[in-house]
């Protein structure tokens, strides 16, 4: 593992956003939703594409809380220009399981 200085880190921008829109991105190769994820009125609304249809069906998405990186490029993914990449982690069966925050936080708050 790669040791990274705390500047390394704070140039990551992990922010706290909500799911408003989850439909099934159809003509990815992969299986996978488009989510639409408000930051908050700074930072706006953004689109990603997230490979997490094994542990979630769109509707219960909707509404949820999730941990995003609000600062790589946008990434051309098929017919979507993916704005943010949410974040989570491979269960044993590899199946991603949302970052999420356990308690309600303000809409743009940034992990430190």
């Amino acid at each position: 593992m790669k040791t990274i200085s705390f500047d390394d880190f704070l140039q990551v921008e992990l922010r706290v956003g909500r799911i408003i829109s989850a439909k099934v991105f159809a003509q990815a190769r992969k299986p996978a939703y488009i989510l639409e994820v408000d930051f908050g009125e700074a930072i706006g609304v953004r689109k990603s594409s997230a490979q997490i249809t094994a542990l979630y069906q769109p509707d219960e998405l909707v509404g949820r809380l999730v941990v995003a990186v609000i600062n790589f490029p946008a990434k051309q993914i098929g017919p979507l220009m993916s704005e943010c990449l949410v974040t989570g982690f491979h269960n044993a069966a590899g199946e991603v399981a949302l970052c999420v925050p356990d308690q309600a936080v303000p809409l743009g708050t940034r992990l430190l």
